[in-house]
């Protein structure tokens, strides 16, 4: 590695350090190495910036976040959040069951664990903290659980795990199915486990008959079949991932004429948020693409294959090796920037160990989300505890059998191939 690009990855972190936006940061590490390199036209900086932001695959981004959008605006939400209080009414800790269930279905409506945690920060803390829980459990609870949202199909990270890597975003999709089910599942034993031990209470003490699940669905049923329909498109050919986007764009102002709860103004109000959203997105992966080209300029990617295939013989091991390291990336630099420079690295990689092109894309992902929820720099704590007021150090300290979780779960998808592959392999 050549001292210019050590410099520039210097200046990139400690900036990172400095909580400089990340595309600023990403940025200017690599105008250290243009400058410090006189001999590269810079008019190439520039170029890569642009280039990295044109793949007509990454046009599932706008079009899923506005989509997500749209559903916040079409009362989507209340709905599906009665039809959650139902569904978990019996089990201990009702409203924080109702958080996490929450959290899986909107996951297969809005795509972003951000907009997630914002969303469930504002309906779900206030209610569960009037219903005897702490605020500190609340807040780990809408946070952690909003980690599941990039798992579930229409995912960002998997649409933009795809376009880096050449995957099949359907595939992806599919396989999200059955990791963001089992991190659904064993996060509701955790949350039922502790609200036991403390005592939170349930929401009824009613059975479920089937004409109160039925009434319950029957409002949540349109909202549910999105997913249905993204992915079945997809599988049977009607539709590529991108038109994807567009087609849910279309049924969430169905819902919204429906329902007559989204009026023009919401519908130019959404438009607004997705520019925005969409924006800080692909600034980070027009800075990303910068500095992924300065890397394979430097050959770093052929130099770590034949380093890694050198020293590590095991899949298994290589693959304990890269959880620790994304576990630690995710813990400093934001997971669509960091998945733009090291997907690229890592991916080939991990072919050379004869790893499922899908088993990895899940791992990487799933230690993303980790990362979102990890000090010091987790987005995900971050945007709960400043709409919950919850006091950073508590919400580490409530958090940590969350992590012991997470962990026990990123073991499980790195050691036992099929909870990532067995539905791919089901539908293709």
């Amino acid at each position: 590695m050549s001292n210019v690009l050590m410099l520039s990855a210097i200046v990139m972190l400690v900036l990172l350090f400095f909580k400089v936006p990340v595309f600023i940061a990403v940025l200017g590490g690599s105008m250290v190495y243009f400058v410090m390199n006189p001999g590269i036209n810079t008019v190439i900086f520039a170029q890569q910036a642009i280039i990295g932001t044109e793949k007509i695959s990454l046009m599932a981004i706008p079009f899923f976040v506005c989509a997500g959008i749209f559903m916040n605006y079409t009362g989507v939400t209340k709905r599906i959040m009665d039809f959650c209080e139902v569904v978990t009414g019996r089990l201990p800790g009702g409203l924080a069951q109702v958080n996490v269930l929450l959290s899986t279905v909107m996951g297969g409506l809005s795509g972003s664990n951000i907009a997630d945690a914002a969303m469930e920060s504002k309906m779900m803390v206030p209610e569960m903290t009037k219903k005897g829980f702490s605020l500190e459990f609340s807040s780990v609870v809408t946070a952690a659980s909003s980690m599941i949202t990039p798992l579930i199909p229409p995912g960002i990270a998997m649409i933009l795990y795809g376009c880096i890597a050449n995957v099949s975003i359907g595939k992806l999709f599919i396989s999200g199915l059955g990791v963001g089910g089992l991190l659904c599942v064993s996060m509701m034993i955790l949350v039922g486990v502790v609200s036991k031990k403390r005592g939170y209470g349930i929401l009824t003490t009613e059975k479920l008959t089937w004409s109160k699940f039925w009434t319950a669905l029957k409002p949540a049923i349109l909202p549910l079949l999105l997913p249905i329909i993204i992915i079945g498109g997809i599988r049977i050919g009607v539709f590529t991932a991108t038109e994807a986007g567009a087609v849910a764009i279309l049924y969430a102002a169905f819902l919204g004429i429906i329902y007559h709860e989204m009026h023009v103004k919401d519908m130019i109000q959404g438009l607004k948020e997705t520019v925005c959203t969409t924006a800080s997105i692909m600034l980070i992966v027009s800075a990303a693409s910068v500095f992924s080209w300065i890397l394979t300029k430097e050959r770093i990617p052929q130099a770590l294959t034949a380093w890694m295939l050198a020293n590590i013989h095991s899949k298994y091991v290589f693959l304990i090796v890269v959880n620790i390291f994304l576990l630690i990336v995710g813990m400093f630099i934001e997971g669509n920037a960091s998945m733009i420079i090291l997907v690229p690295l890592l991916a080939p990689i991990a072919a050379q160990y004869g790893i499922n092109e899908i088993q990895f894309a899940m791992i990487y992902i799933f230690n993303n989300a980790i990362g979102a929820l990890s000090p010091p720099m987790g987005t995900l704590m971050f945007v709960t505890c400043s709409i919950t007021k919850c006091k950073t150090a508590a919400f580490i300290k409530e958090a940590v059998p969350f992590y012991i979780l997470l962990i026990i779960n990123l073991m499980l998808l790195t050691w036992v191939e099929p909870f990532t592959t067995f539905l791919v392999n089901l539908f293709y």
